[in-house]
Formats: structure tokens, sequence, C-alpha cells
């Protein structure tokens, strides 16, 4: 059982060793989802994830036996780094087992905290069972990456200073993976305000804690944007607080992922990993059941690899329109094709591509297919570019993605 003065404990215990994040009111996205909404910046901690909460409480309920002979722990991502990081700060020896193929960035990232870092298995699975296996021949302490009493306590400190911040909080909506996050903040909110519902945020492609609150057999996708949640089996002590005191698990699908980790780009200059904007991802698909109410969003990491996070934007930009690749048939004449450019850069939209194609088109001969990419300001300015092209005699059409 985790209490609400195991969290105030938890709290105490880590107090000045890992950041007190700012939770602060986004007027934007309160008028975008038409509620009043505060964010909770764990993304701002050192390692970027809150999982250094939940890491350093385990590791200072140790004993001295314990700490001199060492901790293991079992991570592809912000669990490695946080349990890492703090494990070299208080001078406790680490082994941190991660699969072959984590890549290498993280590997690194872990690596430079200075614990011995050993690669086994080509899943979590396979690397988790060799950390068992290592842990029981080596007598290390294992740092369990949620189901874990004082790692759960850990986590609800995060819950404990949404609240202090913001004691009018309704809601609460908080990814989840494993579980240790939402367990831990929701002992906190029943503990402090039982009226505040606690809401989980989880990938549609990896429904666990879903699944097994509600009885359901929803399928698992080959992967995941937001692969820090990623997890197929909660924890049983986990499993167990959500069961009680989480009002509900609310899924959010990859588009609406992505669709968050840009909007919190572009509107609160922030970068966050898609399991760290899936409670925001899901308060965008449900705003009619958070309409009017003051509800805290748990941004729970920033770890997003450079080329993902890239992938992201441009296909946010799409999505907006600001970004549209459209096709325009025209007389394959001299001047022709500045003809077009001509109009399009008259409009004031950018030509990033061009392809202007003979052979494979089904237009009469003398004819080309001019496909170009375009940036413009979002929808209607797209508009107003294809009607100033048809009214220079040159009808376009959108290539749809």
């Amino acid at each position: 059982m985790v209490t609400l003065d195991d969290v105030r404990r938890a709290a105490a215990a880590i107090r000045g060793q890992v950041l007190e994040t700012p939770c602060v009111e986004s007027r934007t996205l309160s008028a975008i989802c038409g509620a009043r909404v505060y964010l909770k910046f764990e993304n701002l901690q050192f390692t970027a994830s809150f999982k250094e909460r939940g890491a350093l409480a385990k590791l200072l309920s140790l004993d001295a036996r314990q700490r001199a002979q060492g901790v293991i722990a079992v991570s592809a991502g912000n669990h490695a780094q946080g349990v890492a990081y703090h494990a070299q700060r208080l001078g406790i020896p680490a082994v941190i087992v991660m699969p072959r193929f984590t890549p290498a960035v993280k590997v690194e990232r872990t690596a430079f905290h200075g614990p011995e870092v050993v690669l086994h298995g080509d899943d979590f699975d396979a690397a988790s069972e060799h950390g068992l296996a290592l842990a029981a021949a080596r007598g290390l302490a294992l740092v369990h990456p949620y189901d874990d009493p004082h790692v759960i306590a850990g986590q609800g400190t995060a819950g404990l200073e949404m609240l202090a911040h913001v004691p009018a909080l309704e809601a609460l909506i908080v990814p989840v993976g494993g579980g240790g996050l939402v367990s831990g903040v929701a002992v906190a909110a029943h503990g402090l305000a039982p009226s505040v519902e606690v809401i989980g945020a989880q990938s549609l492609r990896y429904p666990s804690m879903y699944n097994a609150l509600k009885g359901t057999r929803l399928p698992y996708g080959p992967s995941t944007i937001a692969d820090g949640i990623a997890v197929k089996q909660p924890g049983a002590l986990t499993r167990e607080i959500a069961g009680r005191l989480v009002a509900d698990i609310l899924l959010a699908d990859e588009a609406g992922i992505e669709e968050a980790v840009l909007l919190l780009l572009e509107v609160e200059k922030t970068v966050v990993e898609g399991a760290g904007a899936a409670a925001l991802a899901v308060l965008l698909a449900n705003r009619a059941r958070f309409a009017g109410r003051t509800v805290g969003i748990l941004l729970s990491g920033g770890n997003i690899d450079s080329l993902v996070l890239a992938e992201i934007i441009e296909r946010g930009l799409v999505r907006t329109k600001r970004l549209t690749r459209i096709r325009v048939g025209l007389r394959d004449v001299p001047g022709a094709l500045a003809a077009v450019t001509a109009i399009v850069g008259g409009a004031n939209a950018n030509i990033i591509e061009a392809h202007h194609q003979r052979a494979f088109t089904r237009l009469p001969a003398q004819s080309a297919d001019v496909e170009l990419v375009l940036q413009t300001r979002g929808d209607a300015h797209l508009q107003d570019v294809l009607e100033t092209l048809a009214r220079g005699g040159y009808p376009a059409q959108i290539v749809e993605p």
C-alpha cells in the first residue's frame, strides 16, 4: 500500500535534489481546448523526465549495505538515465541493462553518468530477464521502473506539487505506461483533494492499463511515437492502485500525439517526447468531457530524437496545409513553367520543390505535369493560391498525402 504520507516523505527526501518544475496556465491551449489548462513541465528536469523522482526516492530508501553493494535497473530510456544520474551523485555503483538494439544516443546519454551499461537481448523482456539474473548473482538492489512502492511515492511528488501550485484543479491527466506515475499522482490527489478526477492517458497502440482495468483485449501496434509509455504489462501494484483511484483511462492515437507534440512546440516553445504529449493529446480528443473545467496536464518528458521531431514538424505542416503538394497541367512550351511560378510567387506562397514531368502523365502530347510543394500560411491561403492559378489559366489540384 502506498499512502499520502509515503508521497510526502518521498517529497521531503528528494527536495532540493530534483527540480520543482513550473506548473503554469497556458492561455492559448485553454482557448483551444475550452478548459482552463495548466501544464506541469517535467521535461525541464535535468535528465528531461519525471523518472528522476521515483529513481531518487528508491535510491534514498536503501540502507548502507545495499548502497555499497550497488543497484541495477533495466530500461532503454528515461528510467535508465534517472537511475544512472542519481546513483552517480550519491556514489552508488549502478548497472543499467538495455536491449541490444537500443538507439546509440540513449546508450550514450546513460553511459555519460558513469554506470556499467550492459546490452543484452533483442527486446525489453529479454533484457529484464538478464537484469534479474545479474541482480541475484551480484547481490544488486533492483530499481524497478514503476512497480515499487518507493518509486510510486517518488513519482507522486509531481502530483503534490501540481495541487500545491493550483489547488483549484478539477482534473489531472497523466501519461500511463507501467503505471508508476499515474498511481503516485492518484495517491497524492486522493489524499489531498478526493474530488479531483485523475485520468490516465495511454497510447492506442499500447493500451495495457486500459485493457487491465476495463477487461478489454485491444490489440497492440507494432510501434508508437510514445515509446516512453509503450509497456505491454502494467505493474501488479500500479494496477491495484489505478483500479481504486484512477477515474478512467483514455487513449490517444498516433496523429493526436503528433499534433500535441507540435502544438506544445509552437504554442509553449517547449520540446516534449511522444509520451510527454499523450496527456494533451487525450485532452484535445475529449474536449467536451473537460469543457469549462480546470485541468492539469503533466508533460512527463522531453527526450525525443531530433530526426523524429523534424518528421513530426514536417508532417504537422502538411496536416495544417502549411506545406502542400499541388499538381498543375500546362502546355510544354517555353515560358509556361515561369508563368506558373510567377503566379504562385505573386500570391505570396513559397515553392519548396518542383517536379516537371513530360513522360509519366496522362495529359496529351506537348503537355506536362508540374508538381509543386508549396509553403503557405494555411488552408485559407492555399485556397487563395489555387484560385489565383485558376484565374491565370492554370487550374491545379491538391495531391493528398
